[in-house]
């Protein structure tokens, strides 16, 4: 996708990793970002970068009125990045079901729901992309994060779904799967980690290069131990409780 004169909506922008994919979008030259969150005071510093291309939008990714709002507002938008995400802590036999809830709400129904809303938008401009924020643990579980890898799990089966069905309409659905990201996400988790630049940076150029998948950063030498032995990796992952 050529990123030039492009415009984007980017959930979860008022920090980590969608502020960097912000920045990312600005680099590549695109026309104008649509920049989400449910505190648009805390995208101030984000829109002084570029106050001509950054447009800030009130957004909660479980609440349709916020999201019919967005789509009245945006109807130029050619690329959706649903990066929006949050993690619930705890374990498969003690993790609450509001946690479970919760970590559903917004990382399978919020990014289903948002990109049913902006298919059509994207479509009547022609085509473009869907670009959605998943992680290695949509494939490989970390105990400790069970919620959270159930729901990204969830979401990555929804999003070949909707890879499917957008293709009929020129509209490229790219999912992501990055390793941990030096976030406030995750910054109560001692791990390696990279970079949020970085992995804004290699979503960014799948993005532009039309790839269907991506495993920014560090991700990507999991990922091909995982294509050659699953179950040596699962164990791995396993062992972090």
């Amino acid at each position: 996708m050529k990123l030039e004169k492009t415009t984007a909506f980017v959930t979860g922008a008022n920090r980590g990793l969608g502020q960097e994919i912000v920045h990312q979008l600005l680099k590549a030259g695109v026309a104008k970002v649509y920049a989400a969150a449910r505190d648009t005071e805390k995208l101030a510093s984000l829109v002084a970068n570029d106050k001509s291309r950054v447009i800030p939008i009130k957004l909660d990714i479980t609440n349709a009125t916020h999201m019919r709002s967005a789509v009245a507002k945006t109807g130029d938008v050619q690329l959706l990045v649903n990066n929006a995400g949050v993690l619930s802590f705890g374990g498969a036999l003690e993790v609450t079901e509001d946690a479970i809830a919760r970590d559903m709400s917004v990382n399978f129904f919020g990014l289903l729901n948002m990109t049913r809303a902006f298919a059509p938008v994207i479509k009547s401009n022609g085509g473009g992309t869907v670009a959605n924020v998943l992680t290695l643990l949509s494939f490989v579980s970390a105990p400790g994060f069970s919620a959270y890898n159930a729901s990204k799990a969830a979401a990555w089966s929804m999003s070949m779904s909707l890879r499917a069905y957008l293709s009929q309409q020129n509209i490229k659905v790219l999912n992501a799967f990055p390793a941990g990201i030096d976030t406030d996400m995750l910054k109560s988790v001692e791990a390696p980690k990279d970079s949020a630049a970085m992995v804004a940076h290699d979503i960014v150029s799948a993005i532009q290069s039309g790839a269907e998948d991506v495993y920014p950063g560090s991700a990507s030498a999991i990922h091909e131990s995982w294509t050659q032995d699953q179950k040596a990796v699962e164990k791995l992952f396993g062992g972090m409780m």
